[in-house]
């Protein structure tokens, strides 16, 4: 069924040559992309063009159905999350990234749990153990259903929508970091993925009346 729907979907893209350039080139990378727009991203970067990735799912009920789905569209899926085996998970990602050089990665800057839109050290530690780039991620789209009761609002692209994609610039991510290091990279990589959603967001039209980003209370 999403096969379907995201088949049914046209792609706007935008600066697309930074990853198509990067995946060319063996250039490992960490996509950092939304909780909120997963849904709109899987169906597009398990196209043949943007190289070969593995994600990381829930080990709910919901994740088991969703794990499914992304192993059916030709990801490699590693079982875990920010509220259980996540930590697991990530190992299971760095080792298949050092493994196998053509093998990149996705991760949600903002967790399985939120707060909504604001950077978790999951993606730098991802990129910094890798030796890869993190590379911004963003999505939106027109027509779309949002899921106001979910904690990340989903974005749902419907059937026949334009869903528009742009990457950002890449970040290098140096192997060694002490905690402001960390902190450095992970303020730039919340403020560039904010940057990027808020105008991509303006460009399709889409609006949420509640912000990108919620900051922890």
């Amino acid at each position: 069924m999403y096969r379907a729907l995201g088949r049914s979907w046209t792609y706007d893209e935008q600066d697309v040559s930074i990853l198509r350039d990067l995946v060319a080139a063996r250039q490992p990378v960490v996509g950092a992309f939304y909780h909120s727009r997963t849904f709109a991203l899987l169906h597009y970067f398990s196209l043949p063009a943007q190289g070969r990735w593995i994600l990381m799912c829930s080990q709910s009920r919901d994740g088991e159905a969703m794990a499914r789905v992304e192993e059916g569209l030709g990801f490699r899926v590693a079982r875990g999350s920010s509220g259980k085996g996540g930590a697991r998970a990530l190992v299971e990602m760095i080792k298949a990234q050092r493994e196998d050089r053509g093998l990149n990665s996705c991760l949600a800057i903002d967790g399985s749990r939120g707060p909504r839109g604001i950077a978790q050290l999951g993606t730098i530690t991802l990129a910094q153990k890798t030796g890869s780039l993190l590379l911004p991620v963003a999505a939106s789209a027109s027509p779309c259903w949002r899921w106001n009761a979910a904690w990340d609002r989903t974005l749902i692209p419907k059937p026949g929508a334009t869903v528009t994609v742009r990457i950002g610039q890449p970040i290098e991510v140096p192997a060694k970091l002490d905690e402001d290091g960390y902190e450095s990279i992970r303020r730039v990589l919340e403020d560039r993925m904010f940057s990027l959603h808020s105008n991509l967001d303006q460009h399709t039209g889409y609006h949420d009346p509640e912000p990108l980003r919620v900051p922890a209370v």
